[in-house]
C-alpha cells in the first residue's frame, strides 16, 4: 500500500510539471509601462496573417480614396524645444513630435485585436503623406537608438504616424526696434505634390502643445506663446493648403545693456569732465576728447556684430550714433573754444597819458591782462597809473560773428538788433547745463518711445 500511494504521488508530480511547461509554452512575458502582461503567442500568428493579408494587393504608391475624394490628414504637433535663435542668419531650430492621421480604408481588418503597434519597417510598405516644411534649411530624423518613429492602424483603417525632427526654420526677423523687438517665427508646412482636391490638411483640437520651457535654449528671447493657421496657396501647380504655426518671442535686453548701453552712456558722461578742466590744459583734454571718441567707435564696433548686415538703422544704432555725436560734439566744444581763446586781437589806438575824465572805458573780453586802475574824483574817472593803454575798436562787426560776440564792444550797434549775445570765452559753463540736460532729453524720448509707444 505504500508503494502505491508512493507511485501516485510521483505521477502527480510529473503531471503537474508538464501542465506548467505548456502554459510558459504559450505565454510570454511582455513589459509595457513597468507593468507584465500576458500576451498569447498565438497573438503573434494572428498579427502577421492580418498584416500580410493587408500588404497581399496593397498599393502604396496610390494615396487613399484616390479619385474619389481628397485625404484628409489630421495634424498634431508637440513642441519638445525651440532655440538657440541666430539674429545673423535669421534662423531657429526646433525640435518637434510631429504627428499626422488619416484613413486608409484598405488596411480596415477584422480582429479582436482594434490597434496594431508598428515600428518604421512598416512605414515604408503603406502610403504616407508627402508633407514638406516650407520655410526648412535643413532637418533631420533622429535615428538613435532606432528609427523615432512610431505607426498605428486601427481595424477601421486609421493610420497614426508620427516621427521626432529637429528643424533649422527660415525667420525672417525686423530688426528696427533691436534689441527691444519682438518676432513671430513660422514653422510652414504642406504637401508636396497633393492640391488641395487631392489632399486635405487640418488642425486638431489643442493640436500644437509645447513642452515644459526650462530646457530650452532662448538665451536672447522669451517665449510669448504660440498659434496655428491655415491657408490656400495659389501656384501655378495648384492650389494648395498651407499649414503655419507661429512662435512668438520677445528679445531679452540684459545682454545688450551691459554690454552697449551703459559703456556708452558712461562714455558719453566721461567726456563731460573737460568742461571741468582749465582751458589752458591743452592735453588734458584733448586726450579725453580722442580718447573717448575712439571708445565710442569701438563699442559701435561691437554693437554691430551680434546684428546681419541689414540696410537699415535698428534702434541700437540709433543710440549708438547720438552718444558718438555727443562724444564728438564734446571735443568741437574745446576746438572751438581754443580758437576763439587764440583768435588775433582788434586793432588798438593808443590813448595818451590825460588827467582828462575818460566817459566810457570798454575792453576786450580777450585781453587777459588786469586793466589800468582807476579812482573816482567828482563823478569822473581818472587814471591812477600813467602808462599807455589800448582802447578796442569793433568796425561794425567786422571781427565779430553774426550771432556770436568775441568783444564787449560788439555788444552795441545797429548790427546786433534781433541777435542773441553769446560769450563764447564762457562756452565750458554753458556745455555744463547743455550736454547734460540735452542727453538726458534724448534718453527719456528713446527708451519711452521704443518700449511704449
Amino acid at each position: 500500500m505504500p508503494a502505491k500511494l508512493l507511485v501516485l504521488f510521483l505521477l502527480l508530480s510529473v503531471l503537474q510539471a508538464c501542465s506548467r511547461k505548456i502554459e510558459d509554452d504559450e505565454y510570454e512575458d511582455v513589459t509595457f509601462n513597468q507593468k507584465w502582461v500576458l500576451s498569447p503567442k498565438t497573438q503573434d500568428t494572428d498579427v502577421t496573417l492580418i498584416l500580410n493579408k493587408l500588404m497581399k494587393e496593397y498599393d502604396k504608391k496610390l494615396r487613399p480614396d484616390i479619385g474619389v475624394k481628397p485625404t484628409v490628414i489630421d495634424v498634431d504637433i508637440y513642441v519638445n524645444s525651440i532655440g538657440p535663435v541666430s539674429s545673423i542668419n535669421m534662423e531657429y531650430q526646433i525640435d518637434i513630435f510631429f504627428a499626422q492621421t488619416w484613413i486608409d480604408s484598405r488596411l480596415r481588418f477584422n480582429s479582436t485585436m482594434k490597434i496594431l503597434t508598428l515600428n518604421s519597417n512598416m512605414v515604408g510598405l503603406i502610403w504616407i503623406p508627402d508633407t514638406i516644411f516650407r520655410n526648412s534649411k535643413t532637418a533631420e530624423a533622429h535615428w538613435i537608438t532606432t528609427p523615432n518613429q512610431l505607426l498605428r492602424i486601427w481595424n477601421d483603417g486609421k493610420i497614426l504616424y508620427t516621427l521626432r525632427l529637429t528643424i533649422n526654420a527660415e525667420c525672417q526677423l525686423q530688426l528696427h526696434n533691436f534689441p527691444m523687438d519682438e518676432h513671430s517665427c513660422p514653422l510652414i508646412f504642406s504637401s508636396y505634390g497633393y492640391p488641395k482636391e487631392e489632399m486635405v490638411y487640418r488642425w486638431r483640437k489643442n493640436s500644437v502643445e509645447a513642452a515644459n520651457q526650462k530646457s530650452w535654449r532662448l538665451y536672447q528671447f522669451d517665449f510669448m506663446g504660440l498659434r496655428n493657421t491655415s491657408e490656400i496657396v495659389q501656384t501655378t501647380a495648384g492650389d494648395y493648403i498651407v499649414m503655419t504655426v507661429y512662435f512668438d518671442l520677445s528679445r531679452r535686453m540684459g545682454y545688450f545693456t551691459i554690454q552697449t548701453y551703459i559703456p556708452c552712456i558712461l562714455t558719453v558722461v566721461l567726456s563731460w569732465v573737460s568742461f571741468w578742466i582749465k582751458k589752458d590744459a591743452t592735453p588734458a583734454r584733448t586726450a579725453l576728447g580722442i580718447t573717448t571718441v575712439l571708445t565710442m567707435t569701438t563699442l559701435s564696433t561691437i554693437a554691430r556684430k551680434s546684428l546681419p548686415r541689414v540696410s537699415y538703422v535698428t534702434a541700437m544704432d540709433l543710440f549708438v550714433t547720438v552718444c558718438f555725436l555727443f562724444v564728438f560734439a564734446a571735443l568741437m566744444e574745446y576746438a572751438a573754444l581754443n580758437y576763439y581763446s587764440s583768435c588775433k586781437k582788434p586793432r588798438c589806438k593808443k590813448k595818451k597819458k590825460s588827467q582828462h575824465p575818460l566817459p566810457t572805458l570798454n575792453y576786450s573780453a580777450l585781453d587777459m591782462r588786469p586793466p589800468p586802475s582807476v579812482i573816482t574824483l567828482n563823478n569822473a574817472m581818472y587814471w591812477q597809473e600813467f602808462e599807455e593803454a589800448c582802447v578796442y575798436e569793433c568796425l561794425d562787426g567786422k571781427d565779430c560773428q553774426s550771432f556770436f560776440c568775441c568783444y564787449d564792444e560788439c555788444k552795441s550797434g545797429s548790427w546786433r538788433r534781433g541777435r542773441i549775445h553769446i560769450d563764447l570765452l564762457e562756452l565750458d559753463t554753458y556745455s555744463r547745463v547743455f550736454f547734460p540736460t540735452s542727453f538726458l532729453l534724448f534718453n527719456l524720448v528713446y527708451w519711452v518711445g521704443y518700449l511704449y509707444l
